[in-house]
């Protein structure tokens, strides 16, 4: 039995297509492994939405430690990455995430001394197949592929393609198999969940009233949703989150805090709709936990309309914020621009994070001395396990523990990132 090691990087998009590979193969008889020593073959799912600096080096670090082992490349792979893959492992496989459903074929050539390329993009919906789940008690469940987007600096278009919803039966049946199995959380995901039904004469509204009226007991994490959809349905949205079963996480990212910024970026709303929502939830709900995202050093972007955004951040306090320091992906418009220089983003990623760490702790000393109960969804170090609140903040919880247990806490301390807990007896 030939012995299948995955690497995965990215997104939950990305970590879901993985799980969907390995059932695949532990369908067809292969043996999923958690160390690359031993592999017959070792997969490398890798990311390249920000960039593929990370994914080559990851790929040149694991072929320098394995030179000897036979290597498929899966994932979101743009043409201008293929040759920086063959320079490092020019007999490896390649299989784009339009054709995961080919990877028993592409494993069993690869072990056969044949590398193939297979490539081509696919209106395959990728939902309802054999999974190994990551984790036992999280069901991370596509609910669409690619975008309506064409942001300037993004090449999620030109990876993943234009928006495919799935249908709404076909998500319903595989977080019902999901719950069967013992998921207790259920991840809905996508490149934009806010964009979910536009092409199928639905949206995300209608699913979600769906989802929350499966009779059992889970919560649904909604994965990240652009402004400009989220605005759109906000009434509906904020009745929905009021249901149990939702956590109290919203993921909206909002890149600039410069409207001229976000025009050139091709983001179809502005820094007021952004304001609106995030006001909106927190007035409906005392606790919730606010996500987003910021571009440090977009192209032609000055120090002063990089100020708004620290003016923004500032404002907002969100409780989490991605940052990203630009870097320009082939075949986008934003590769095209004056650039700012290199020293210079990475001086404004750093005035972003110092901003927020101040932020991030101040908001969670908000919890300090309340009650919470968490779901137990992950090992910690030594004798911790990690857990999530309603609110989806991680807590870290000590003493012994099964992953899926509920638990009911005092939060005791704080740091920016996440709250410390004992049990309350």
């Amino acid at each position: 039995m030939e012995k299948i090691y995955f690497k995965t990087m990215g997104c939950s998009i990305n970590f879901s297509e993985s799980e969907i590979m390995q059932g695949i193969l532990k369908e067809k008889g292969f043996e999923i492994i958690d160390m690359p020593d031993n592999a017959d073959v070792i997969v490398v799912n890798i990311c390249t939405v920000k960039g593929d600096f990370t994914a080559v080096r990851e790929i040149k670090k694991l072929k320098q430690k394995f030179q000897y082992k036979k290597f498929v490349i899966a994932g979101c792979i743009l043409k201008s990455t293929i040759p920086k893959i063959r320079e490092i492992a020019p007999d490896a496989s390649l299989i784009s995430t339009h054709n995961i459903k080919e990877i028993v074929s592409v494993v069993e050539e690869t072990l056969n001394d044949n590398p193939v390329e297979i490539l081509a993009k696919t209106d395959d919906e990728k939902i309802n197949l054999p999974k190994i789940r990551k984790n036992k008690i999280i069901g991370i469940i596509p609910i669409s592929s690619g975008c309506l987007g064409y942001c300037a600096y993004c090449s999620v278009k030109l990876i993943k393609g234009k928006l495919k919803s799935y249908p709404k039966e076909s998500i319903i049946r595989e977080i019902k198999k999901a719950l069967e199995e013992g998921c207790k959380e259920i991840w809905l995901t996508s490149q934009d969940t806010g964009a979910y039904g536009r092409d199928i004469n639905s949206n995300l509204i209608e699913l979600l009233k769906d989802v929350v009226n499966i009779d059992a007991n889970f919560m649904v994490r909604i994965g990240m949703m652009n402004p400009n959809h989220a605005i759109e349905m906000l009434t509906p949205l904020i009745e929905l989150y009021k249901n149990k079963k939702i956590f109290r996480f919203l993921h909206i990212p909002v890149q600039s805090g410069n409207d001229e910024i976000l025009k050139k970026m091709k983001r179809l709303y502005t820094t007021g709709d952004f304001k609106k929502i995030v006001e909106t939830f927190r007035e409906s709900f005392e606790n919730i936990t606010i996500a987003t995202d910021i571009i440090a050093g977009f192209p032609t972007e000055t120090k002063e309309q990089f100020q708004d955004s620290l003016n923004l951040i500032e404002e907002i306090k969100p409780d989490v914020i991605n940052i990203s320091r630009f870097i320009a992906r082939p075949g986008t418009e934003a590769a095209k621009m004056e650039q700012v220089k290199g020293e210079e983003i990475k001086n404004r990623s750093r005035l972003l994070t110092s901003v927020f760490d101040w932020i991030g702790y101040g908001i969670n000393k908000k919890w300090l001395n309340k009650t919470t109960t968490v779901l137990i969804d992950e090992k910690g170090k030594g004798n911790t396990f990690m857990g999530r609140n309603f609110a989806y903040k991680p807590v870290v919880v000590e003493g012994s523990f099964n992953i899926g247990d509920k638990v009911k806490v005092s939060i005791i301390d704080a740091t920016k990132h996440y709250l410390i807990s004992e049990v309350v007896e």
